[in-house]
């Protein structure tokens, strides 16, 4: 609901504070006192086309704001989720709009500027103003549908539908996308099993290629290396003065030195050691010589591997490391993979199966919105005839679409026909209805869908256009009660309708310094009165005519239910 609207230089208004209630309240005034800027505000407030005609003379700027107290669940708390807009718990959704001379209109909601395209479509569930302006939602076939919905109490069944529509069409793309796809998947899955044999062919394994190196290295240089291994041999151990045999004639001289002088005691003992690792020495070399091999063959062989290695390098742009990881890859995925053909089949099931649920999901939807279609057909035209438009012709009708074609909301189009007067055919509410006789639908259908209508504010214009006051005695009860599950309001001329308000304003319009202002204000019991005998009693308000008004106020007040 609407908790507070502030209205500064507005066409007429210069500062306006209204802060308003639950329930039903009225708003009055004398012809041309401005009662039509409230409704221009608010209908900019919810993303109206603004002008700037509409600011105040002498003002650069008009300034709009609106809080709103929000319900718990429904469709703004929804839309505001999926905004990331939400305000935290317990706090008001305030709107705020800002017209400029310049033509740069600003929109803030909760203090952050926002698109318009936004506050538009949660205008759309906060607030439906009827009346002959555009933002009359009766005539949109979606809130036609919604409405249907609503009242025989479908939309968990809708919802169950819609999620099943969801999946047929997530599965039928998927399915046009493979098959859209399929000669490159095939060329992809093809490709990946040829890397994967060639790959696998190469038998890879870690260090291969620095051992082939090293391999290839001493193959290609085996003569020198044996020449060189040979002579040094020989110059250790084999040679007539080798040095083995040149050591073993110091030791000699070593032990006749320990032998005369004591100073040198333990000195053979290097000499010992340098024996030994001379002895060593040539063992090793003796082997070495031995283990080479000159083998032109092999290194023909190491060559052809290398080349093969080096070029599987460069074909991939991949070391032989992550060559060999790459082979896991392809083994992974080759292995994962099922044909073309079965996952066709089988997409292509999942597709027919989801389609006939779909298909039966709709058909129950179809057929339950045709029962419920009669019953509302006769609800609504019951509140037509209350509200005294015995001659109007009110009907639902529910059409497939065409060529069985399935929809997110179900299989169904719906549209509400009208007539105003007998003989006329029955067309479409856009068509032929009136802005009064479009409220007085709207308000019979609202009375019909209190319970299941969740958008919390209503606001009626031309409400009570062309009608006694036996009609507007009914329609003043029919708006209080609507006050039990909206925020309802209304501009009225009638005191039928006023007197049934749970609060009531007074829309004036005065002259100070030398501008005209437009003003509103809450009236008290007493002013109330007032306010009634005036609509009343023309020229001169009697004592008799006080007296109506209060009698109008107090069985109004018997009439009104509590809003507990």
């Amino acid at each position: 609901m609407i908790t507070e609207l502030h209205i500064s230089n507005f066409a007429l208004i210069d500062r306006l504070y209204l802060e308003c209630v639950p329930g039903f309240q009225v708003l009055t005034g004398e012809t041309g006192a401005g009662k039509s800027l409230l409704v221009e505000a608010l209908i900019l407030l919810i993303g109206g086309r603004a002008s700037t005609d509409q600011i105040r003379i002498g003002a650069e700027e008009a300034v709009l704001e609106a809080a709103f107290s929000l319900p718990l669940s429904g469709p703004c708390i929804d839309y505001l989720d999926k905004v990331n807009l939400r305000p935290s718990e317990g706090e008001d959704l305030i709107i705020r709009r800002v017209l400029s001379r310049s033509g740069r209109n600003r929109l803030y909601l909760n203090g952050h500027l926002t698109p318009l395209h936004v506050i538009q479509q949660l205008g759309r569930c906060l607030v439906d103003i009827h009346g002959q302006h555009d933002q009359q939602s009766l005539l949109s076939p979606k809130v036609q549908l919604d409405m249907l919905d609503g009242l025989g109490h479908l939309i968990s069944l809708r919802t169950e539908f819609t999620q099943c529509f969801q999946r047929w069409q997530d599965v039928q793309a998927e399915l046009e996308q493979l098959v859209c796809h399929a000669s490159d998947h095939i060329q992809r899955q093809e490709f990946f099993q040829f890397q994967l044999q060639e790959l696998d062919n190469a038998e890879l394994r870690f260090g291969e290629e620095e051992e082939l190196e090293r391999e290839h290295h001493r193959l290609q240089h085996a003569g020198r290396l044996s020449e060189l291994a040979q002579h040094a041999y020989e110059m250790v151990y084999r040679s007539d003065d080798s040095l083995l045999d040149c050591l073993n004639v110091v030791q000699g001289d070593i032990q006749e030195l320990e032998c005369i002088d004591q100073e040198l005691a333990g000195i053979h003992e290097h000499a010992e050691s340098a024996t030994v690792h001379l002895q060593e020495l040539a063992s090793r070399l003796r082997d070495y010589v031995g283990g080479l091999e000159m083998d032109p063959g092999r290194l023909e062989e190491i060559d052809v591997r290398l080349a093969l290695l080096q070029r599987l390098k460069k074909k991939y742009g991949q070391s032989i490391e992550e060559l060999i990881s790459r082979v896991g890859e392809l083994r992974h995925e080759c292995e994962s993979w099922t044909t073309l053909e079965e996952r066709t089949e089988r997409l292509r099931q999942a597709v027919t199966k989801e389609r006939q649920q779909a298909g039966e999901l709709a058909t129950r939807l179809s057929q339950a919105r045709r029962q419920i279609a009669q019953d509302m057909e006769k609800k609504i035209q019951g509140e037509l005839a209350a509200l005294h438009m015995t001659h109007t012709h009110f009907s639902i009708m529910v059409l497939p679409l065409p060529e069985e074609e399935l929809t997110a909301t179900g299989m169904d189009r719906v549209e509400y026909l009208f007539s105003a007067n007998p003989g006329e055919v029955p067309q479409s509410l856009a068509k032929v209805a009136s802005g009064g006789e479009l409220s007085r639908l709207m308000l019979a259908m609202k009375t019909v869908l209190a319970e299941t209508d969740q958008i919390p504010v209503l606001f009626f214009d031309e409400v009570d256009t062309g009608i006694g006051g036996g009609v507007a005695a009914v329609m003043g009860q029919r708006l209080q009660a609507l006050g039990q599950y909206h925020q309802v309001f209304c501009i009225t001329h009638l005191p039928q309708i006023a007197s049934h308000g749970h609060a009531h304003f007074l829309i004036e319009k005065s002259v100070m310094n030398e501008r005209t202002v437009t003003q509103v204000r809450g009236l008290s019991h007493p002013d109330r009165q007032e306010e009634i005998a005036r609509m009343l009693g023309g020229l001169k308000i009697t004592p008799s005519v006080r007296n109506t008004a209060e009698e109008m106020l107090k069985t109004a007040k018997g009439h009104r239910p509590s809003r507990s």
